[in-house]
Order: C-alpha cells, then structure tokens, then sequence
C-alpha cells in the first residue's frame, strides 16, 4: 500500500508545481483608444502585443481592451485589468495618462508603460516615437509634389505631438516649395472614420492636392482615392491597400521591440521606470515604401533624409527658423532641445491660423 501512497504523493507535487509554474506567467495588458482594426494607430500596437505572444509563448499571457475613451472610462478600464492580476499593462494614447497614474497609485506592484505621456511613477514609464522625424520626409515629397501648393492637414488634438508633426511637415514642404500654404482641420479625435473623411473632403475642395494626417483611420486615403491628382500617406501604419495612389509613403510605428524588451524586463524582474523617446534610427519609427508615383529624384532626397536623420547627421528642427510671431526661434545651425519640443505649443513662421485652445 505504501508504493501507491508514494506515487500520490508524487503526482500531487507534481501537480502543484506545474500549478505554481501556470500561477507564474507574466500577464500584459494594452488599453487602446480604438478598435484593433482601425488600420493605424491601434492596430500597430495590437501587432506589438501579438509580437510579445509570439516571442514569448506560454511563458506571457496578453490581453487587451479595445475603444477606451481617454477619461473616467479609461480609469475603470486600467483599474479592472489590474484587478484582473495583470503585471504589466501598457496605456496606449495620450489621454491615458492621469487616468494610469491614478491606478498605478492604487497597485504599486503592477508595472505600468504609458505612450505618448510625459508624467511618471516608480511604477510608471513613458514611451513615445519622433514621429516628427517621418513628418519631415513627408513635408518633402509634399512640397514637391504639389501642384496646387495647397496642402491639406488632418489634426486630431492641439497636444504638442500633433504641433511638431504640423511644424516639421511645414518646414521641409516650404524648404522645396516656398511657395505653399497649409490648410488645417482639426478634429479632436484620434478614430472617427465619417468626421476624417469630411475633413478629407474639405480640404480638397479647399484646393489641397495633398493630404497628411495625425488620425487613425483610413478614411482619408479612401476620401482622397475618389479624388483626381490627390495623394496622401498613411498615418501610424503602412496603409499599402491604398498604393501606389493615392497613398504614396508612410509613416510606420513599430512597437513590437519595445513591447518584447519591456517585458522581458518584468519576468526578469529589473524592470524600472524610465522615459524613451526614439525614432527612425533606433527604429521605432519606420518609413513605408515610397511608391513609384513618387518622382525618382524626390524619392532619392527622401531616403537621403531618412539615412541622415537615422544617422543623427541631421535634425528636422535645424535653424534658421523663426515662431508663427516672427519671433528668432533657433539660430543657423541650432537645433531645438527635446524639452522645447515635448512642449511644442506654437507654430512656426509661415503658418497661418491659430493653434486651438
């Protein structure tokens, strides 16, 4: 009888030490402000998640929450997937951030990773991209590809990452073409496919023969498409259904590496609040195919661009250049400082309008 009882034994050690290696799987959370499918800015992170799922394997559990409105809901959203045993939960829009550093005050042994944000915590961290940098690229095929000199900009919220994106595309546009004029529509909505398709549409009937836009959804490549002679780039994701036209490049935010080594932080237990902020070098920032719509000698300047930002030989915010008041701003050959850009709140010369309030 004695056998049996040792083999009992066994088998219930077993079964509780593969109970406590299933107890021990690292569960991260994702709260996005729209759906998975909006074709930019969710589903880029959503693929990151899936990265971690992929890298990882049975040792990472991921789950996520879609359509989050920044606020309250955003509260109850982050505090249910910490109650839910989450240790790591990345927050991933801009009006996330005091909603998270709310929750994170409340579970101090959850980490938590908040994009776009600036505000911090021993248990929280900030990450974002220069999306300034592919904005730069982008104001230069603009430039040179308008025939109008009319471009169009699609605005989402007068936040300073959506300021520098505006400056950076104006200031490589007007480098080329001095002689354009941006039209600007702000939105105040990161997804809402109806109100950016109008935006689209407005600005096209204003005369812009190029859109750009700081909005999720593809709707502005689709409004554009029925369009003659319109072009566009996509926005956050490579929206390739939409090329060789209207959509002739993009800007693509590649979080999956972020995503992986923040991870690997929390199961090998030296994760620690810091605050990133990378680019096209480091490659959080992508640059998608530029299609041959594109003249050849526009596209060689582009990716000789991207190659000098990459190598840090050039930065899109290099004086001369002057403030929306006349103002001296940076002097022949300064560059702006990150604290002067992560707070961006005016507009360069040139630009007309003012920033909403």
């Amino acid at each position: 009888m004695s056998v049996p009882r040792i083999l009992t034994s066994a088998a219930l050690a077993l079964g509780l030490a593969s109970a406590a290696v299933a107890q021990e799987k690292t569960k991260v959370g994702f709260i996005y402000v729209g759906p998975v499918g909006d074709g930019g800015w969710t589903y880029e992170h959503d693929q990151g998640r899936l990265a971690v799922e992929e890298h990882f394997g049975d040792a990472v559990e991921t789950v996520y929450q879609e359509s989050v409105p920044e606020g309250t809901d955003a509260e109850r959203a982050i505090t249910q997937m910490a109650l839910q045993g989450a240790d790591l939960i990345f927050t991933t829009s801009f009006g996330f951030m005091d909603p998270t550093l709310n929750v994170a005050g409340k579970f101090p042994d959850v980490k938590f990773e908040h994009a776009t944000g600036y505000k911090t915590a021993p248990n929280v961290s900030t990450y974002s991209a220069r999306f300034y940098e592919g904005r730069a690229i982008q104001g230069h095929i603009a430039g040179k590809m308008t025939k109008s000199n009319v471009i169009g900009y699609i605005a989402s919220y007068p936040i300073p990452e959506v300021i520098r994106g505006i400056n950076a595309a104006y200031i490589h546009a007007r480098k080329v073409n001095p002689d354009i004029e941006f039209k600007i529509i702000w939105v105040y909505t990161w997804f809402d496919p109806a109100k950016e398709a109008d935006a689209a549409t407005a600005l096209i009937e204003q005369g812009a023969d190029v859109i750009l836009q700081h909005t999720d959804s593809t709707a502005p490549q689709s409004a554009a498409e029925k369009a003659e002679g319109v072009i566009t780039f996509g926005q956050a994701s490579d929206m390739a259904e939409y090329a060789p036209l209207p959509r002739v490049s993009s800007i693509i935010d590649n979080w999956a590496p972020y995503y992986i080594d923040r991870t690997q932080a929390v199961i090998d237990g030296n994760w620690e609040s810091r605050q990133t902020w990378d680019g096209i070098g480091p490659g959080m920032v992508e640059i998608g195919e530029i299609t041959d719509a594109v003249p050849a000698d526009v596209k060689a300047e582009a990716l000789a661009m991207k190659e000098a930002i990459a190598a840090g030989d050039y930065h899109p915010f290099t004086g001369p250049l002057k403030k929306q008041d006349g103002s001296d701003w940076l002097a022949e050959g300064e560059t702006a400082d990150d604290g002067t850009l992560l707070g961006m709140n005016f507009y360069v010369e040139g630009l007309t309008g003012e920033i909403p309030q």
